[in-house]
């Protein structure tokens, strides 16, 4: 198996959904966000988005704990199992749509490279597409990001 397949690069894979309740959207939103159309049910009808909405960095956030639980199958790796380390930042965040109390939103990573770093030998930048998406199939979030991978 080739780096290249272990990290799957070109594929796009499904970390899995999350509903937004509203007791959720609003307790992130307290704690994080707290704009009136996130906490405020009544007042998020009046407002431009027409309803209670979950923050979009709340749908970040949701991103981050379904990537990390979804772990890269290392089956079929013959070498050291590479390890994940930080990520030096993203780019290009959108949200594209609002997302409201009680929808399901699917999240995906795509891997699109790695290249080695010249200052850290051994270590890979990998760069991915993350996504997410309504039941529809309209894209609410998505951004570039990047992750450290040490490879020996």
């Amino acid at each position: 198996m080739t780096l290249d397949e272990f990290f799957r690069i070109g594929t796009t894979v499904t970390l899995g959904s999350h509903r937004f309740e509203p007791e959720a959207i609003k307790a992130f939103a307290r704690k994080y966000d707290p704009q009136i159309f996130h906490i405020d049910e009544e007042a998020a009808k009046k407002s431009v988005l027409g309803g209670l909405c979950a923050s979009g960095w709340h749908t970040a956030a949701t991103w981050m704990k379904l990537n990390l639980e979804s772990r890269l199958d290392a089956e079929g790796w013959d070498g050291p199992v590479p390890e994940f380390g930080p990520s030096p930042g993203f780019k290009n965040l959108k949200w594209l749509k609002p997302v409201f109390a009680g929808q399901t939103i699917t999240f995906t990573r795509t891997a699109l490279s790695h290249r080695p770093i010249a200052s850290r030998p051994g270590w890979r930048l990998l760069a991915l597409l993350c996504e997410a998406t309504d039941s529809t199939g309209g894209k609410v979030l998505e951004f570039e990001s990047a992750v450290l991978v040490k490879v020996e």
